[in-house]
């Protein structure tokens, strides 16, 4: 067999594993949203959103209150997560000596390869007690809790992307800035990473996808409560102008609060919905919702790191 008839060989494997996993990936969409648009013939797309009382057995299915906790969540896992991940791959990329970047990168990428129940185990058992004795809470499983194991999780990814976006940048341009006079650190703040930005950027919406769609760990340290905090319930149903403004100031105790995620309330109720009905279509509906979330963050960040690319050439 000459190389040519190789070549067409492989060529029409690949076409074929290709083709096979596109349409797999159609057959899962077209899926989810026939089994999550039985709901909405029982309710409207406005009450799904934005209704803040999930009782099955009323018929009550508003998925607010999971959407509200899985934001506050993120939020405060973005909080930490960026300042130390973009730091990080600042210093590997551009201080640390090679034998350090040599160590790190792999312990980095081990990191990511951790299951996420191990996580979830970990800050079940050592950030939730702590928390609770720290701060003398009724119980540790709060939002908080939730945001310092996500930021963890996400960690490797943000450096990651981030460090490969800062090597990226052309060393005609730190070479330039430095001849121009300008010193390492004005080199660093002023050239090298707003060059790098988008790529960062990218990586910070992808650690924002991974947060957004995380189950296991959640689970274990959330406390799974779907109720509103009774402050955030009340200014919903003010039409005051500060709405927003109360909300955000009250954030630091509602993230000493157990919640529900969009992914916990899936998991946890899956198994006692009746499979056809409007509980489980639902649920189908929260993971349409995801779904949605996760794919705009991909292919946000995708286009970003492709401009990057382009720009740094």
């Amino acid at each position: 067999m000459n190389n040519q008839k190789k070549e067409e060989i492989v060529k029409h494997t690949l076409f074929i594993f290709s083709t096979t996993a596109s349409l797999l990936l159609i057959l899962i969409i077209v899926f989810l949203f026939n089994e999550a648009g039985r709901l909405f013939t029982e309710i409207s797309i406005l009450d799904f959103l934005l209704g803040t009382e999930w009782n099955p057995g009323k018929g009550l299915y508003g998925a607010f209150p999971f959407m509200f906790f899985s934001l506050i969540v993120t939020a405060g896992a973005l909080l930490i997560a960026i300042p130390l991940g973009v730091s990080c791959a600042i210093f590997l990329a551009e201080i640390a000596p090679s034998w350090a970047r040599d160590i790190t990168r792999p312990v980095i990428e081990l990191l990511a390869g951790i299951p996420s129940i191990i996580y979830g185990l970990f800050g079940l058992v050592i950030i939730v007690r702590f928390v609770k004795i720290t701060l003398e809470l009724a119980t540790g499983e709060t939002l908080l809790v939730g945001s310092i194991i996500l930021a963890i999780m996400i960690l490797p990814i943000i450096i990651s992307i981030s460090q490969d976006s800062i090597e990226s940048v052309p060393g005609s341009f730190k070479k330039g800035s430095l001849a121009m006079g300008a010193t390492e650190w004005q080199t660093l703040r002023k050239i090298i990473i707003p060059a790098a930005l988008p790529g960062i950027f990218a990586g910070v919406i992808l650690g924002v996808g991974r947060a957004i769609g995380e189950t296991m760990a959640v689970v274990l340290v959330l406390g799974n409560s779907e109720n509103l905090p009774h402050l955030v319930k009340q200014l919903l149903g003010e039409q005051a102008a500060g709405n927003v403004i109360q909300i955000i100031n009250q954030i630091p105790e509602i993230m000493l609060k157990p919640g529900e995620a969009l992914t916990s309330a899936i998991l946890l109720e899956m198994g006692p919905a009746e499979v056809g009905g409007i509980h489980y279509s639902a649920l189908f509906a929260m993971g349409v919702l995801l779904f949605i979330i996760t794919f705009i963050l991909s292919v946000s960040s995708n286009i970003i790191l492709s401009k990057s690319q382009i720009n740094l050439k």
